[in-house]
This record gives C-alpha cells, structure tokens and sequence, in this order.
C-alpha cells in the first residue's frame, strides 16, 4: 500500500455508508532495522516484560509500575492483544529484541489518535543496560516510516515527562519539534510534574528522510 492509498484508508467510507473498514496497520510479521527486530508480544516474554518494567529506573517517568509478577503478566496479556489498528486510540505495541542477542530490551508503541485527521502518536521504553546505544532512535524511525508510509498519518507526536531528557533527546534526533511544555499537567505518585509534546509532519519527515513526496 502506497502513501496515497493509506491516507484513502484511513478516511474510511463515506458518510452514511456504513464502517466496513478492515484494519489499517497489524502487527502479522516481525519488522527488522540494522540492529532490532520489532515483533508482536508473548506470552513467553513474561520474564523479560517483567525485568523491564519491574524497574523503578524505567517507571519513574511513566504513570504506571513498577510492576510486580502478576501485574506484569497482566498488562502482558493486553500487549499480546494489542496488534491491530482501525479505530481512534488503537495502538500497536511491539517488543523490542536485538537481532544479534536475540533478547528482549524494550517497548515500541504507534497509536492512532485520530483517524479522520491522520494523527498518530509513538512512544518507547528500553532497558537501562543498553541505554546509549542509539536503539530507541532506531526503532522509532521505524514507527514513524511506519506511520507515514503505510498508514498515512499526516503527524506524528511524542511526549514525555519534562525530566526525561533522554527522550527528548530522542525527539530531536527523530527531526520532531518541540510544540508545548504543558506545565504540572499530571499528579504523578504525589508530585505535579510537566510534560513535553514534541511532532513531526509527513512532508517534514519525506524531506528530512530523503523520501520522495
């Protein structure tokens, strides 16, 4: 599916003609870059989602964790499910494992926000161990080819808590502009914390990308 044939899609049938639209994007097939394979959960990641976001390190900045055994088990069982987009707020998460380990080091997200206005959102967590190592760029890449090329999304968010500036960093290598800080907008374990939006549109992306238009 081209990008034309995506954004299509993506505007659905015309009114009154009913909702027969089949899913925009799945998760059917492992998707590789240079070093990562992004894949659909399992159940038998259980150990590895749990040494992730068991960590008080990875949850610090997220609104939830860190989680024990059977809380880990539990929002695994949603990831396992969470493979399709067709509908505002659908989401695709994928685990994360490097090609050369072959081990599990972290989370990627895309979500829909909006279909009919061709918003998406991503998001990532990576284990601290291989942190520095460019991994979370490189996977969000991927997303944002993802989003673009193959579901047509006009633009592209991401956000974070305004300590984490490991992500933001990750933001501006991804050519995201920072478009607000929307100040103590979230009670996170009893403190107001601030968060960083940061976007991209497709033509800033196909530009930034060396992709035709």
């Amino acid at each position: 599916m081209g990008p034309a044939d995506a954004a299509a899609q993506l505007a659905g049938p015309a009114p009154g003609a009913g909702d027969t639209r089949a899913p925009l994007a799945t998760i059917d097939a492992a998707r590789w870059t240079a070093r990562l394979v992004l894949r659909a959960y399992e159940p038998g990641d259980l150990a590895a989602f749990h040494d992730l976001f068991g960590r008080e390190d990875v949850c610090r900045f997220i609104p939830f964790g860190p989680l024990d055994l059977e809380a880990a088990r539990s929002k695994l069982d949603l990831r396992t499910r969470q493979t399709r987009i067709a509908n505002d707020g659908d989401a695709l998460l994928f685990a994360v494992t490097e090609s050369a380990s072959e081990r599990m080091i972290g989370e990627l997200m895309l979500r829909v926000s909006s279909v009919a206005n061709r918003q998406g959102e991503i998001g990532w967590a990576f284990h601290p161990e291989v942190h520095g190592r460019g991994y979370a760029t490189e996977g969000a890449q991927e997303l944002l080819r993802l989003g673009f090329e193959e579901l047509g999304l006009h633009r592209i968010s991401a956000s974070c808590d305004a300590r984490h500036t490991a992500s933001l960093r990750v933001m501006e290598r991804l050519g995201m502009r920072r478009e607000a800080e929307l100040r103590e907008s979230e009670l996170l374990r009893g403190e107001w914390t601030s968060e960083i939006v940061c976007a991209i549109l497709e033509p800033e992306w196909r530009r930034a990308a060396g992709r035709p238009g």
